[in-house]
């Protein structure tokens, strides 16, 4: 045995410190050194500024107190993302965390609804999700600390500051004995074998280590210009490119939601923090130009800007090996999906977890790496499949970006879903998955894809029974959302956070 005695993570942002926050509560200081280096000069792309649920228990794992770290990263709570003109122009959809209603005498929720919508029912799916509930009249309350009520089941994530969470983040790994070296990677020095030696910075400094994380970025320094990984390139099925982000004032109350709106050539986002928006537009340069995109940015903007746009060029896709020899990719090193549905800090996420469990020596065992890169290629798949629906299912022809998505072929595993899901709402599950089925449900109906009928199992059920048990439900939810905090009161009453 070789046990690894010193790990190298060549990059900061939220990859770089993420990662080191991650090894360095699992890994004695005295067993194994993490070393991070980072160049002020490069500064972070920071597109996204917004988490899935799984992103909340991180951090209760890490164990960080909620309420410090949405004080110190300008948080705010999302319960889900509202969809405006994806499905048509004038559509709007919710894609909601956490449960959507409860079995009904042991029967899926999801079916038992499907059966009484066949015989007349008008409730719609989002009536019996705490979420949607609660997002729609602007309103939060940790479901955690409301176990057993109507909204127990409901589940949230944070929209961060990106830039502030890698300073907590950093706080939190240099307190608990990781070193941080300021400098610019230069050279990458390879052992005979391949693995990576060392780094060698700028000003001449070399620096040793069993093992490297690449949190370089787009600029993959380690896992794609030394090693050489490959890279799966994914635009044939997702379209945009390119995006523009800029940060703006407030133009009304803070929603616990994203919003997504879509637009000629992609769509654009808003996310609420405690002290701006955070804004942007992302799209294809094959159906607009940069100066056209910003104009449209520019236009749908109802608040004072607070910067320049910044233009943030993007591919979509991984890495064709997110671990090489004795290199780790993590982030946009490894790959990127796009900023729908946020799930690039879970990606982040994910990779320490794997990484984490299949934890090598330094002889880095290839049946490790196998396992690994088949993991988080599943997971990537997985998240492609899902963002790929939102576009692919639109029923919109009024331009050229919207005909293009309508006509895409489809992947393979994607097109499976759909085919099972129109028949009698069947799901695919897949092993521990990021997107459970109220979420392809919610997207599924909220982009026109109907079962053409339900499973009959639930016909042992009267429909009568079933519309009683949804009566109550619906009633319940509504009922005590209305008692609830608006988000705004909610946030304020977190001790030291002020929306002022």
């Amino acid at each position: 045995m070789s046990p690894l005695s010193k790990i190298v993570i060549v990059g900061g942002g939220s990859a770089g410190w993420l990662a080191a926050a991650m090894l360095r509560q699992h890994l004695k200081a005295e067993l194994c050194e993490i070393e991070l280096i980072e160049s002020a000069e490069l500064g972070t792309i920071g597109i996204g500024e917004s988490t899935v649920p799984p992103f909340v228990g991180l951090i209760q794992r890490l164990g960080i107190d909620e309420r410090e770290f949405i004080r110190a990263t300008d948080a705010t709570y999302k319960l889900g993302i509202q969809f405006a003109g994806w499905h048509r122009r004038t559509d709007t959809y919710f894609h909601p965390f956490g449960v959507i209603g409860k079995p009904i005498d042991t029967h899926e929720f999801y079916q038992c609804w499907l059966k009484v919508r066949a015989a007349g029912d008008c409730s719609s799916l989002q009536d019996f999700s705490p979420c949607s509930v609660m997002a729609e009249s602007g309103r939060f309350f940790p479901p955690t600390k409301a176990r057993n009520t109507p909204i127990g089941g409901a589940n949230y994530a944070l929209h961060v500051d990106a830039s502030l969470v890698a300073r907590f983040l950093r706080q939190y790994a240099e307190a608990r004995g990781l070193k941080r070296t300021e400098g610019r990677v230069t050279c990458v020095k390879q052992r005979e074998s391949g693995f990576i030696k060392s780094v060698v910075l700028a000003d001449g400094r070399e620096i040793d280590g069993d093992f490297f994380i690449d949190c370089t970025g787009f600029k993959s320094l380690l896992i794609e210009q030394t090693l050489h990984s490959g890279f799966v390139d994914w635009s044939q099925f997702l379209p945009c490119d390119r995006a523009i982000a800029i940060k703006t004032e407030h133009d009304g109350p803070v929603q616990p939601y994203t919003k997504a709106i879509a637009q000629a050539a992609g769509w654009s986002w808003r996310i609420p923090l405690q002290h701006r928006l955070g804004q942007g537009y992302v799209y294809s340069s094959r159906f607009s130009s940069d100066a056209d995109a910003r104009s449209t940015l520019i236009r749908n903007i109802g608040s004072p800007c607070l910067e320049e746009p910044r233009l943030i060029p993007f591919q979509t896709g991984h890495r064709r090996h997110i671990w090489k020899q004795n290199c780790l990719s993590l982030g946009l090193a490894a790959g990127f999906i796009e900023p729908l549905e946020a799930t690039a800090i879970h990606l982040i996420a994910r990779g320490m977890e794997f990484f984490l469990r299949y934890f090598p020596d330094r002889n880095c065992d290839p049946s490790l790496v196998r396992e690994y890169n088949r993991r988080m290629v599943a997971d990537y798949e997985e998240i492609r499949d899902f963002v790929v629906l939102h576009y692919s299912a639109t029923q919109r022809d009024d331009c050229a970006f919207w005909r293009w998505c309508k006509e895409m072929t489809l992947p393979d595993s994607l097109q499976e879903r759909i085919e099972l899901f129109a028949h009698n709402g069947a799901l695919r599950e897949g092993v521990d998955e990021l997107f459970r089925s109220s979420s392809w449900q919610s997207v599924f109906e909220g982009m026109g894809i109907k079962p053409s009928t339900y499973s009959h199992r639930v016909d042992s059920l009267a429909s009568e029974h079933i519309a009683a048990s949804l009566r109550r439900a619906r009633s319940a939810i509504r009922g005590m959302v209305e008692h609830l905090p608006t988000h705004e009161e909610f946030l304020k009453s977190q001790r030291g956070v002020s929306l002022d």
